[in-house]
């Protein structure tokens, strides 16, 4: 007798999935997206800019490596479900702390195993990133009316400002470094040369990381600090952290701030939602996309030097690249979509990327734009 389903995923055009659920029992309503990379996954739920959407992994061995608190991205998984082809196994990796599923469990994260993610990942590309509702009762009783209901009366992350839920709640001072093999975090010299305020809109950990270990001091801020509060740090240098939700929403308090920042002739980098505040702040629109990027093995051309490095990516909204206004200069494309994927304005030390050159998880192509902020700051001291 075939097992009865304990878990279903209802889009809002009333498609459904069954399959068999693990981790936290319940229901959650969301953005379903789909994620490219072949390793990271624990990196990926505890991606900030994850919050409000849920994801579906292309590759099959989600859960094989296990989890470590060495690979959190932030304190809880921010994504609040999970889409996989195959049950998460048994881990089989020396740095395992706990399995996949027990994690999820004791962290509220949901999960559904044994859905056809090629299927579902056809759907998203074709259709656009529908609003589910993720649902998993060990007993699997679901009422279907309801959930397909619910998931078509969702806003969805258009106007959502989602930055102020993942953000810091108070000010704090980074000094972990990247990790090194076989198995701890560096610890940059105590005596560090040039300060960085970087401002969290759902800043991962292995950014900060990548920043402190330029030489750098890194104080992080929440999203909502005003100018006048990051200026008091005497920074040399300001960042602008990655994060979820709808950037034009975020900037409504963000962009004042950072206009108030390039009036003040600082070096500047963003990455992320960073750089669509930045773009706002500039004087450019950003769009809603169809499905976004989301991925380990997204191929960017800089412009410049016409080098294409392959990056990682998690957004859902672009900087629009025919809306920038005179002086700031389009940096790096897509090779997918051509979309936009970076920018800095002309003669001036201030710069942004759409993916995440710290690279977790994901190819380390791109590591060199922390140097790039670290060289901008140094040279602006001279």
């Amino acid at each position: 007798m075939p097992q009865k389903p304990t878990a279903c995923l209802a889009l809002a055009d009333g498609t459904i999935f069954y399959g068999r659920g693990f981790g936290a029992t319940g229901e959650v309503v969301a953005e379903l997206v789909f994620n490219t990379a072949m390793t990271g996954y624990q990196e990926i739920m505890t991606d900030p800019s994850y919050a409000g959407q849920v994801v579906t992994f292309t590759f099959p061995h989600i859960g094989n490596t296990g989890v470590t608190p060495q690979d959190d991205e932030a304190e809880d998984p921010i994504a609040p479900g999970i889409v996989v082809k195959w049950d998460p196994s048994e881990p089989s990796n020396w740095r395992a702390a706990s399995d996949l599923i027990g994690w999820m469990e004791k962290r509220g994260r949901i999960g559904i195993g044994g859905v056809d993610t090629r299927r579902l990942t056809r759907a998203i590309r074709q259709q656009g990133a529908p609003h589910v509702v993720l649902a998993h009762d060990p007993d699997g009783e679901f009422d279907i009316e309801a959930l397909v209901a619910r998931a078509r009366g969702w806003t969805g992350l258009v106007g959502l400002d989602l930055a102020k839920e993942v953000t810091c709640a108070q000010s704090y001072t980074w000094n972990e470094g990247t990790w090194v093999w076989p198995g701890e975090f560096t610890r940059p010299e105590s005596d560090r040369p040039y300060r960085i305020v970087a401002v969290d809109f759902g800043a991962k950990r292995n950014i900060l990381r990548s920043l402190a270990a330029t030489g750098a001091e890194v104080t992080v801020l929440p999203a909502t600090a005003t100018a006048e509060e990051i200026l008091a740090r005497d920074p040399e240098g300001v960042f602008l952290s990655n994060g979820p939700g709808d950037p034009a929403a975020t900037g409504e308090y963000a962009v004042p701030t950072i206009r108030a920042l390039l009036e003040k002739d600082l070096p500047i980098f963003g990455i992320c939602l960073g750089h669509q505040i930045l773009a706002l702040a500039l004087g450019a629109r950003t769009v809603k996309m169809s499905h976004g990027h989301h991925g380990a093995n997204h191929p960017v051309r800089d412009i410049a030097t016409g080098k294409v490095e392959i990056t990682s990516m998690n957004h859902g909204f672009a900087v629009d690249s025919q809306t920038l206004p005179e002086g700031v200069v389009e940096t790096h494309v897509s090779l997918f979509d051509g979309s936009n994927c970076g920018l800095q304005i002309k003669d001036r030390p201030v710069f942004s990327v759409q993916y995440h050159p710290e690279a977790s998880p994901g190819p380390q192509d791109s590591h060199h734009l922390f140097q790039r902020f670290a060289t901008d700051i140094r040279a602006r001291r001279t």
